[in-house]
């Protein structure tokens, strides 16, 4: 490959990290705490691109012309420092992948490939009270501090409340759960936290799709057992937007 084509491609990769820096999509991969770091490595890339594409013209105007070297001489030099430019095309392949493909966010397949597990925040939690849950007909509760309070929360400050989960649909052969998939750093390191659903009013949606369920935990029945999911009686489930941040946190 070409060096101009070389730094083309890095000029391309860095708009494309600046790209999904301001449109949101870098939510499907990292947390939002890291969208300066994505805009600094991508600007970075395009400050390197342009400057080594300005220091070739420049070079090429001042190139003094030459007789051409002996053949013997190019025939060494190619026999001693060829190179393969197949790693520099490998660039190109990131590129393609965010301007073209745009992969989704992880959905159900993760969760039942991945063993759900309480939130690191319980165990921290479990030495303390849970704090009461705030005054209202129906709370709104990301799935993450749901499971918590349902696995750990000794005074049972869910209990008798309805309250307000959003989340995707996962299918398994013990019934339909709502999921979500929390994330410390990026989405390699992402677990889920579910809850079951009972009643049956979400089995017809598809897996992956989000929806928002009112309801009642069912006291007592996150266990280590059964990975510290708890049963969920709905009150209504209505379907929702895919939200542009997926993940929790």
């Amino acid at each position: 490959m070409r060096r101009e084509t070389q730094n083309v491609l890095l000029i391309l990769l860095g708009g494309a990290l600046v790209k999904i820096a301001v449109n949101g999509d870098f939510l499907r991969y990292v947390k939002p705490a890291q969208q300066p770091w994505i805009v600094a490595g991508g600007a970075v890339m395009v400050v390197l691109g342009v400057v080594a594409i300005v220091h070739d013209v420049l070079a090429a105007r001042s190139k003094v012309t030459v007789d051409a070297v002996p053949e013997e001489h190019d025939h060494a030099h190619d026999d001693g420092h060829a190179h393969s430019a197949r790693p520099a095309w490998l660039l190109l392949v990131p590129v393609l992948a965010v301007f073209l493909v745009a992969p989704p966010a992880l959905g159900a397949d993760s969760v039942i490939r991945t063993e759900a597990r309480v939130p690191s925040s319980a165990a921290a939690a479990s030495a303390a009270a849970f704090p009461p849950l705030p005054m209202g007909n129906v709370i709104p509760l990301p799935v993450n501090e749901f499971v918590s309070r349902a696995g750990w929360d000794t005074a049972g400050t869910l209990n008798g409340r309805t309250v307000s989960l959003t989340g995707f649909v996962v299918h398994t052969d013990g019934g339909t759960l709502l999921a979500r998939l929390v994330i410390s750093c990026c989405a390699a390191d992402a677990f889920p936290v579910t809850v079951r659903l009972r009643g049956g009013e979400a089995d017809h949606l598809a897996s992956d799709a989000w929806i928002q369920v009112t309801g009642q935990v069912v006291p007592g029945t996150a266990t280590k057992d059964n990975s510290y999911t708890p049963d969920f009686t709905p009150a209504s489930v209505t379907p929702v937007p895919t939200p542009k941040d997926p993940y929790e946190y």
